[in-house]
């Protein structure tokens, strides 16, 4: 059991999965800080989010959050806003600043060459993170359909 799980979320799928492994291992005096990038591009459409539907994004987490205080979870919300492209550094220092024990994510499961065209933030969390990452992969038939589209739209084959 960790006193103290980092848990990000962006309202996709993929976060919605690591939540049940953030609860599972979180202690009966822990706490779970769960973090929301906000990010925003820089350059001619500086100060805008990279999501259209910031908002209605935000307004879920906030939901989800508040569902889980009220089944008794300890659960803090920190909204960041950071530069697109910087939601794994946004994540190790709010890791940092709160002496987590742990980091859980959900991953898209593209594959190594996808993961380094495309980016991923579980991987730049795995190098720069000071504390363990658990990255929660999709399910195994998902994994391989993402995996074949990542290909397709890069045109890596891999």
């Amino acid at each position: 059991m960790f006193k103290t799980i980092v848990l990000g979320v962006d309202g996709s799928p993929d976060a919605a999965r690591a939540l049940p492994y953030a609860l599972e291992l979180v202690g009966p005096d822990g706490r779970i800080v769960a973090v929301h990038v906000r990010e925003i591009l820089v350059g001619r459409a500086g100060g805008q989010t990279l999501a259209v539907n910031e908002d209605e994004i935000e307004s879920g987490i906030r939901d989800r959050v508040e569902l889980l205080k009220s089944g008794g979870a300890t659960v803090e919300l920190k909204v960041v806003t950071a530069v697109a492209g910087g939601p794994a550094h946004v994540l190790a220092d709010v890791a940092h600043q709160e002496q987590a024990d742990v980091i859980v994510v959900g991953t898209r499961g593209h594959g190594t060459v996808a993961g380094l065209l495309i980016g991923s933030v579980t991987q730049r969390l795995l190098h720069i993170a000071h504390c363990p990452v658990l990255a929660v992969p999709p399910p195994a038939g998902e994994q391989q359909a993402s995996v074949a589209g990542a290909s397709a739209a890069t045109g890596t084959g891999a």
